[in-house]
């Protein structure tokens, strides 16, 4: 079978190619540079990425959230139904009625799927959004005491590799978290115990988190995007721990406190 990785250079998608490569399953990397290109913002590019392809991983850039995702989510699953793509695994957002509309799109139009949501990535803090206050020593975030139960991004792609390959994954919808909630103040003291240098948690206000992100030349759908899921998302509703890990691969989920040291080891927050 082939593969579609649509974001497939992205946390996921590229941790997904690692372990289909592995597998030695035939992956089509969608990407604007890939042959032949893919762009999420450019319908015209879905169909020679889809052609010949038997599932997708279905990954919406920016996030699902965005107004445009729904009608862009119905327009790739209508031409991925057309040229016969049998199965769909989306990676979803937990929390977001947005996200679980674009859910009901997949269900409904994909002849097999699986539904991979996800709460926020341990990755956040060691590949991009977090990762400058972690190097800075100050991880300055408009929350306070609000948990959120971090996911591995490589748990994710496990699951994902499983519900690719697997028939016996259709028709599930998998909620994955890792096996504990933390504050973002406890994220820090992780942190800072696995890799030997103090961060600070600052809780700051949207405000000065919105001028920072402007400062740092983030165009303003991202700074929207981040907005929602700072006050919509990341407000308590997603506190609770989920199986989906346990449920997909019969094994727990991994901590944040091993995700850290793993990250450390790694190198992510050397000087």
């Amino acid at each position: 079978m082939t593969i579609l990785l649509t974001a497939g250079h992205g946390k996921t998608g590229r941790r997904i190619a690692a372990r289909l490569d592995a597998l030695g399953v035939p992956t089509r990397i969608g990407s604007r540079s890939g042959t032949p290109p893919f762009d999420w913002t450019d319908p015209a590019t879905w169909a020679d990425a889809l052609a010949g392809v038997d599932a997708a991983y279905v990954a919406y850039v920016p996030d699902l959230a965005v107004p445009d995702a729904p009608k862009a989510i119905e327009t790739f699953t209508a031409e991925a139904a057309r040229q016969g793509v049998h199965r769909l695994v989306l990676l979803s957002g937990r929390g977001e009625a947005e996200a679980e509309h674009c859910e009901r799109i997949v269900q409904a139009n994909a002849r097999e799927w699986t539904i991979v949501r996800c709460s926020w990535f341990s990755q956040n803090f060691s590949e991009d959004y977090f990762l400058d206050d972690v190097l800075g020593g100050a991880l300055r975030v408009p929350v306070t005491d609000v948990r959120e139960p971090f996911v591995d991004a490589d748990d994710i792609a496990d699951v994902a590799v499983a519900a690719l390959t697997d028939p016996r994954h259709a028709g599930q919808l998998y909620e994955l978290t890792g096996p504990r909630a933390l504050t973002f103040a406890e994220a820090a003291e992780a942190i800072t115990a696995a890799s030997g240098r103090t961060v600070r948690f600052e809780p700051v206000s949207l405000a000065e988190y919105e001028a920072g992100l402007r400062a740092a030349g983030y165009p303003d759908e991202v700074i929207g995007l981040v907005t929602f899921l700072f006050t919509e998302v990341l407000d308590g509703r997603n506190e609770s721990v989920r199986d989906g890990v346990q449920r997909a691969l019969g094994r727990p989920p991994k901590d944040f406190a091993a995700y850290a040291r793993d990250a450390a080891a790694s190198g992510a927050w050397a000087e």
